[in-house]
């Protein structure tokens, strides 16, 4: 879990918004741009948020996602949004070894992609504004930065110490890159719902919460998942192998790991 620091003085032209869907709040800070036409690109970004929920949604009968897992659609019937996320999901069941997947109980269920993807994409056409300097937006508690909020100042992220509520366990910042994802896999806000691909049951490992930091979403919210199926020891090493990528992993034992170059992004 995730939360955007801000400072006290805020810019003049900043539009914020936040939306219900997909089971959680977007919430969307964007800088620069002229409001009238920051607004129309948030409600089209939202109206997209809406749509990726009802195609994907695994809770809807009638969704596109659930009439594929039933046999009634093939991809190519789906709306183009479809195989776009399944090939992405393919991507990352293959660089995770499998402990990233699309599979819960037999079944096709791609939602531990769905969320992460549909936030950038969102980020990504508001950042497309002519004016627009930087755009937030937090998914549920895993954060897509694009840009900065203001010359000379860098976006920060506040991360969630699951161990102890209302606290921060570190707090990252976006300085020296246009863009940076951070997105948090754990136990403190949902309880033990990872799956270990291996046996298709809840995941059991030493970890209470994954961090992880890189350029996208898409594949920040991929790599916290399957590092905390692997545990400390592997998903660490796995984490550090990865490029452009760091992490931070706390166990239940209150010790916290992090990959070598985590400490050029604190702050």
């Amino acid at each position: 879990m995730a939360d955007a620091v801000t400072e006290p003085e805020q810019a003049a032209a900043t539009v914020r918004h936040a939306e219900e869907v997909m089971g959680t709040v977007f919430s969307f800070d964007v800088r620069g741009g002229e409001p009238a036409a920051v607004r129309a690109a948030l409600a089209e970004a939202v109206a997209g948020l809406h749509r990726a929920d009802a195609v994907f949604s695994t809770y809807r009968e009638d969704s596109e996602v659930a009439r594929l897992a039933r046999g009634e659609l093939s991809v190519d019937r789906c709306a183009p949004e479809v195989a776009e996320v399944l090939e992405l999901a393919a991507e990352a069941e293959r660089v995770s070894e499998g402990w990233f997947s699309t599979r819960y109980q037999g079944s096709l269920d791609p939602t531990g992609i769905v969320k992460g993807w549909a936030a950038e994409r969102a980020a990504r056409a508001v950042r497309g504004v002519e004016g627009v300097h930087g755009v937030s937006v937090n998914g549920g508690g895993d954060v897509q930065l694009l840009g900065a909020p203001e010359p000379h100042r860098a976006w920060r992220v506040g991360v969630a110490d699951p161990l102890r509520p209302g606290g921060l366990a570190a707090v990252i910042s976006a300085a020296g890159t246009q863009e940076l994802a951070v997105a948090t896999s754990g136990t403190a806000e949902r309880g033990a719902h990872i799956v270990d691909p291996r046996t298709g049951r809840p995941a059991v490992t030493d970890l209470v919460a994954v961090t992880v930091v890189g350029p996208r979403l898409t594949w920040a919210d991929c790599w916290a998942t399957a590092a905390f199926a692997m545990g400390s020891r592997e998903g660490l090493a796995w984490l550090e192998a990865l490029p452009d990528v760091e992490g931070l992993l706390i166990t239940a034992g209150d010790e916290v790991r992090c990959t070598g170059g985590l400490a050029a992004r604190l702050g």
